[in-house]
């Protein structure tokens, strides 16, 4: 059985494919057949030495994907060998195989292929909680999305413009202007050294937005700040890319309200995951919620695919197929 591995922290070049033993379900849990494995800024943290810092190396990389079970150990009665299934946390899903706690498993509809399901996990519960959770958008607001280009961006601006809501995304490049408007986005700012606020405003008659969802790093923290209206909503996530630095409450301009999203606050029982991810795949089915893939891979080429994605040039998800 093969997997992703990583030997220790750096580059690309850190990752590994290797032979090890297969897996077993051990109570409660499913061995899968991984489809499709989704590839996340996560991963990219992981591989920095940024995040699992605590767990030894060598060790197994993704976390996200889509494929069957093949067995399932004692006490799981509502998972089944044969059934097409999704999960969003299961360190080591760059793999042929894994074993999974059931209760992080998500049956996929018959309407819903693998390729899709395991590219809407993440980031689609991601945007679900920022958009319907965090900030829930109401008619008529304004939201200021980075990085509208990339896979959660997309899936985000589709979500607010569901909600009502108008969309200004920021994309690093001229060549993403289209992807953007395409998910709905009703102004595209290209920018890529945090100059951003400026047409902010210009677009919103000086007032700014009603929230801003952040996850591009320090460079445009600054630029947020000055893009919100009196009152508004930072919503901060991606800490792959480096924290802030340190915030003085008092300096905070406007009465603004700041935050740190986690999607796992929005799925935090197996109950509400299989819910809000039904939620994404019902949206998909009825066709108002367009997942777009932006590459696909093999399994061997991780390493590709994770600089691909550090390049800043891809839109939409990158998946991995083992």
């Amino acid at each position: 059985m093969k997997t992703i591995m990583m030997d220790g922290p750096g580059g690309p070049e850190k990752l590994r494919l290797v032979e090890c033993g297969e897996p077993v379900a051990g109570p409660g849990e499913a061995v899968v057949e991984v489809d499709a494995a989704g590839v996340n800024f996560m991963d990219i943290g992981v591989r920095r030495g940024g995040i699992w810092s605590t767990m030894a190396n060598p060790k197994p990389l993704g976390v996200e994907g889509a494929g069957r079970v093949l067995s399932v150990g004692d006490d799981v009665a509502d998972i089944r060998p044969g059934q097409r299934v999704a999960w969003v946390y299961a360190p080591g899903s760059y793999a042929q195989r894994i074993a999974i706690p059931a209760a992080s498993l998500v049956p996929i509809p018959d309407a819903i292929d693998h390729t899709t399901a395991a590219a809407v996990m993440m980031q689609g519960l991601t945007a679900s909680h920022f958009a319907t959770d965090f900030y829930p958008v109401r008619q008529g607001d304004i939201a200021l999305v980075h990085a509208a280009a990339g896979g959660l961006g997309l899936l985000l601006t589709q979500i607010i413009k569901q909600r009502g809501g108008m969309v200004i995304g920021r994309v690093s490049h001229e060549d993403k202007i289209e992807a953007a408007r395409q998910a709905g986005a009703d102004h595209v700012i290209v920018d890529s050294e945090g100059r951003f606020a400026d047409e902010v405003m210009r677009v919103t008659d000086s007032e700014g937005v009603h929230v801003v969802y952040d996850g591009s790093g320090p460079a445009t923290f600054q630029g947020s700040l000055a893009s919100l209206r009196r009152s508004g909503t930072f919503c901060w996530y991606g800490p792959v890319l480096g924290a802030a630095g340190p915030l003085h409450i008092m300096s905070l301009p406007k009465s603004i309200k700041i935050g740190y999203a986690t999607f796992t606050d929005h799925v935090h029982t197996p109950a509400l995951l299989r819910a809000r991810a039904k939620q994404l795949f019902d949206w998909i089915i009825a066709g108002v919620l367009d997942v777009r893939i932006g590459g696909v891979y093999p399994l061997a080429d991780a390493a590709r695919a994770h600089a691909d994605m550090e390049s800043r040039r891809t839109t939409g998800k990158l998946l991995l197929i083992p």
